[in-house]
């Protein structure tokens, strides 16, 4: 990198080394979904719940060897700290009922991040099950369904404390569940009630703060659920903030107006933290590959802009069967690093005491002057660093290795 880009930045008070020591230890928690499609490992044919993907492009992993085999691949292009968020259907080790697996199902997993030095979060996976009661899990009105989620939950926080123990790095386990319903509700209240009564029962299992952090996702709709969430945006809000965990906002779960950065400064003016499912959502939750548009932007400037990075959990949540999948991982999740270096190289003391002095002028006129600054060459001079190719040069190798191995898989 030029010295003189060093300096053009020093100018607005920006130390550029500092930026980049500061997303080279930003982890991004990758999703393990992208590569199969969310079909997970216990021999599932399709996808229910509120949740689908699409696209049939040739090469899925269909077990766990082939998932490592190619998560490899998109690993040794990604640069920075990574972790990897696994979903219960995932299990490897003496594949059982997912209401009874534990940790002994996930022992590759422990291994697998072992060996690549990396963290592990954890999603109890409440769809494509039959033991959904007519879609519905935790706020069911049958109690035997209920109890069965309530103790894969559990489970769930198990797997994480375990995850949290095995790899000296702590954990998320975040509960989301597909409950709703197709046309308008005769009762609002009652699903409500069931599914607080059933985090209820989840929270009182005694786990470690220190290794686990629990989160709960909202959703505004979703196929099958047009008319009613039960886990709805209000809902969560106030379970999470009553009860001392960690509210998780998905960028594909709001109306396509709502800019979900804006809830961010909100949120964590009366709380710790903050956790996101970063997707892209196109007229619904169709969870495409982020791409390096205002939304991710407006996240990652308001992360940086509250010295929040360390109070934020950002895992990525898109599952696109349309491209190659291994591409798919490495474009979003660039794009999260670019959004976030751009956020790190933004003047934010400027522009705050502007806009405090009423300088409008001044606010408008800096955020469109720093439009131009050289963000790329920072961004070049990260991939070097961290001995990744450059953005001209990591396709041809998924290329290659879609043409040696994963089109070879029948």
């Amino acid at each position: 990198m030029r010295k003189e880009t060093k300096q053009l930045f020093h100018q607005y008070g920006i130390d550029v080394n500092k930026a980049l020591k500061t997303l080279k230890n930003t982890p991004i928690s990758i999703q393990c979904w992208q590569l199969d499609d969310v079909q997970g490992f216990e021999n599932a044919d399709s996808l229910s719940g509120g949740i689908q993907s699409t696209g049939d492009y040739p090469g899925k992993a269909r077990n766990f060897k082939e998932w490592q085999s190619d998560m490899d691949v998109a690993l040794k292009l990604i640069p920075g700290t990574k972790r990897i968020n696994v979903h219960a259907c995932y299990q490897t080790n003496n594949v059982t009922d997912r209401g009874e697996a534990g940790p002994e199902q996930y022992k590759d997993w422990v291994k697998y991040a072992k060996e690549r030095n990396l963290g592990l979060d954890f999603n109890p996976t409440i769809f494509s099950s039959p033991r959904m009661n007519d879609g519905l899990s935790l706020s069911s009105p049958d109690k035997a369904t209920r109890d069965y989620w309530i103790k894969h939950c559990i489970n769930s926080i198990k797997v994480s404390e375990y995850f949290a123990t095995e790899l000296g790095s702590s954990s998320l386990c975040n509960i989301w569940i597909p409950d709703g319903l197709k046309e308008q509700p005769a009762d609002r209240m009652g699903p409500r009630e069931r599914l607080k009564d059933s985090l209820d029962q989840i929270l009182a299992y005694p786990y470690d703060k220190k290794k686990v952090d629990v989160s709960v996702e909202s959703k505004v709709f979703g196929i099958g659920i047009e008319s009613y969430t039960v886990g709805s945006n209000e809902f969560y809000i106030q379970y999470a903030q009553k009860n001392n965990i960690i509210y998780l906002l998905d960028m594909g779960h709001f109306h396509p107006t709502e800019v979900v950065a804006d809830k961010i400064s909100s949120w964590l003016l009366f709380n710790k933290k903050v956790a996101f499912h970063v997707s892209r959502p196109v007229r619904w939750d169709s969870d495409h590959v982020i791409k390096l548009n205002d939304d991710l932007q407006e996240v990652a400037d308001e992360l940086v802009k509250l010295d929040a990075l360390k109070r934020a959990r950002i895992g990525l949540d898109f599952f696109d069967g349309s491209i190659n999948r291994i591409a798919a991982i490495v474009i979003g999740t660039r794009n999260m690093q670019k959004a976030l270096l751009k956020a790190l190289l933004t003047p934010w003391n400027l522009l705050k005491e502007a806009q405090d002095n009423q300088d409008h002028t001044r606010v408008l006129e800096l955020q469109e002057e720093i439009k131009t600054l050289p963000w790329q060459e920072v961004w070049n001079e990260f991939l070097k660093q961290e001995n990744v190719p450059s953005e001209q040069d990591w396709l041809p190798i998924v290329k290659q290795y879609e043409q040696q191995i994963q089109l070879k898989r029948k």
